[in-house]
């Protein structure tokens, strides 16, 4: 019986970690999306942001949902045991997610909203932005910013 329980709880880790996400949301209101064209515009404004390097499903979240499994399946008898056993390999692997998340390298991105020519606006990631400024004339290609 033992054993179901801890591999209902190691598949529920694993399908909880499918859910995990470590994307940033853009720092700008407006939404950030790729271009496979070539539009031309100005640089209407440039932030910095951190963003993890890493993304997925890793060890961190596996390990935490085996371990609170393990360690719920430790409390309570019958129904109970079966209902800790599941809470702890959820949370385990939350938490287990979350500090995998938190060690993973922060990498420094620009955001950079620019105001196309037909009045529209982007806003676009990269890791550098070269000699651009707010107020460049600039060429968006195939999601990146360039000048003009």
């Amino acid at each position: 019986m033992s054993k179901k329980i801890v591999m209902a709880a190691m598949a529920a880790a694993v399908m909880l970690g499918g859910c995990a996400s470590h994307s940033t949301a853009p720092i700008s209101q407006y939404p950030s999306t790729p271009v496979y064209s070539s539009s031309y515009g100005v640089v209407d404004s440039i932030q910095i942001a951190q963003t993890s390097s890493g993304g997925g499903t890793g060890l961190g979240t596996v390990a935490g949902g085996v371990v609170g499994g393990v360690l719920g399946n430790q409390v309570g008898s019958g129904r109970g045991r079966t209902a800790a056993t599941v809470a702890g390999a959820v949370g385990g692997a939350m938490v287990g997610s979350r500090m995998q998340g938190n060690a993973q390298p922060q990498v420094q991105v620009y955001q950079v909203g620019v105001r196309l020519d037909n009045g529209s606006y982007q806003t676009l990631q990269q890791e550098a932005i070269g000699d651009l400024r707010v107020g460049s004339r600039v060429r968006i290609e195939n999601g990146r910013v360039y000048a003009y």
